[in-house]
């Protein structure tokens, strides 16, 4: 039987996160340390459409699952797209080693590699484009009032500048940089962090517009900084975003623990990444400085740390 595989990387945010729900500027890039995978299959005739989540250990058939299922959402939407029937007979398995709610894209991930593995197993070719579009229908479902950055950079698989409804710029890195992600071992999730943000910008909006301003502004130089390869830059502007996002109320003890720490290891900058309330930090590191920083975060409760590499 025929077989076809495809891959989507994680994600991290280095500057903008939830200023960017408000229309200002994100920066974000594809973390390809990371990986979720689908491989779709023919299936016996009439056997309709199986999903294997390795995962959740679960496997079911398409329309046995709800309506707002992510994965049923991403086939469905996906199909669609393709014009083909939804009495297609598929088994499609997906599996991800990217962690769950922890700022790292794994929803948006896993909803690529599903949509382009359909796409090139129905011999159809998906633009990066397109997937993104289909992706965010699931974002939805994640996230609540997503602003399309997840998606954007994981499709795309490029360091992005975005902005909400506007400019989506692939950019292009003046020089290869190194970021150190700590993880927590927190849960977060996005939806609820965002909802209580929007519940204080309801309460105080004049702040927050301000805030978010200083937040947008900062993503603009990190613009600069990521195409001009300036590392140290990029670390200022973290140790700055930190600040705003902390008076918004989304860092938490744990976050603040392995920021010091990666500080103490010699990081140039670090801050919390996506939405916050647990999940990831990034920090700013040179190749000099990149495995004292990794050991630091460990010493400090990291329950994972990832080295990656921007290009």
């Amino acid at each position: 039987m025929a077989l076809t595989v495809a891959h989507a990387p994680g994600k991290v945010i280095l500057f903008g996160e939830h200023a960017v729900v408000y229309g200002r500027p994100a920066v974000a890039v594809p973390v390809l340390d990371v990986q979720a995978t689908a491989v779709v299959e023919d299936a016996l005739p009439g056997s309709g459409i199986t999903i294997v989540a390795k995962n959740l250990l679960h496997t079911f058939n398409l329309f046995d699952a709800p309506r707002n299922d992510p994965l049923r959402t991403i086939v469905s939407a996906t199909l669609s797209r393709l014009g083909v029937g939804m009495k297609a007979d598929l088994k499609i398995t997906v599996s991800s080693a990217i962690p769950v709610a922890r700022g790292l894209g794994s929803g948006a991930a896993v909803s690529t590699a599903i949509a382009r593995a359909l796409g090139e197993h129905l011999g159809q070719w998906l633009t990066s484009r397109a997937v993104s579009d289909l992706v965010f229908e699931t974002e939805k479902i994640h996230h609540g009032t997503p602003s399309g950055i997840d998606n954007t950079v994981v499709a795309f698989e490029k360091p992005v500048y975005f902005v909400k409804d506007k400019v989506m710029d692939v950019l292009w890195v003046g020089e290869p940089f190194q970021v150190v992600i700590g993880d927590t071992g927190v849960v977060s999730q996005t939806w609820v962090a965002v909802g209580d943000v929007r519940a204080a910008f309801e309460q105080d909006r004049e702040r927050y517009e301000e805030i978010f301003d200083e937040i947008g502004t900062l993503a603009h130089m990190g613009r600069r900084a990521v195409e001009a390869g300036d590392v140290g830059a990029m670390g200022r502007l973290m140790d700055a975003n930190q600040k705003l996002l902390q008076l918004i109320g989304v860092s938490s003890p744990e976050l603040e623990g392995l920021i010091e720490a990666a500080r103490q290891g010699g990081a140039l900058g670090a801050k919390l990444s996506g939405a916050g309330r647990g999940g990831n930090m990034i920090a700013a590191v040179t190749p000099e400085t990149a495995s004292q920083v990794s050991m630091m975060l460990r010493l400090a409760g990291a329950q994972n740390v990832i080295l990656t590499e921007v290009r």
